[in-house]
């Protein structure tokens, strides 16, 4: 047991220093942090990791750790977090209560149905990736200049 917990706190240390020791200035790895979080919010399965290298792209932020932070997403995490981010986007568009018992539908309404439902997955995936982008990626940024500056990894 104790060898196992040694081999894997010695994982966690090399994962640690890979991600401290990434290419680019902490701004530059900070940001890549934040858009990999704000890909991994969405529910595009298979597409994060190349919407966040194209975020990155665009707001110059490290790649890599741009397609390491869209990992916040992954078979353990996407139930509750796109639950989560329906709720939320039931909050800003309101509730459908034109939801219906599936033994009645027609096929024009589940067309409908899975509009209304992808919509507010949509919205709160949005609205919760930018809040957590930012406060990850801010969060990092400060973790990352406190790190250089200490040379502490």
């Amino acid at each position: 047991m104790i060898k196992i917990l040694l081999q894997l706190n010695k994982k966690v240390k090399s994962a640690f220093f890979w991600i401290w020791h990434q290419k680019g200035t902490p701004a530059q790895r900070a940001r890549g942090v934040a858009v990999g979080i704000f890909s991994g919010c969405f529910p595009f399965f298979g597409f994060q990791s190349l919407i966040g290298i194209c975020l990155a792209s665009v707001f110059k932020g490290n790649h890599l750790l741009a397609v390491a932070s869209t990992w916040v997403s992954n078979p353990f995490t996407y139930l509750p977090l796109y639950w989560f981010n329906y709720k939320v986007g039931v909050i800003f568009l309101g509730r459908d209560n034109q939801l219906l018992n599936i033994r009645e539908l027609t096929h024009h309404q589940i067309w409908y149905q899975g509009w209304m439902v992808s919509t507010r997955i949509i919205v709160g995936s949005s609205i919760v990736g930018l809040l957590s982008g930012l406060i990850v990626g801010y969060s990092s940024y400060i973790l990352f200049k406190l790190l250089d500056k200490r040379k502490i990894f």
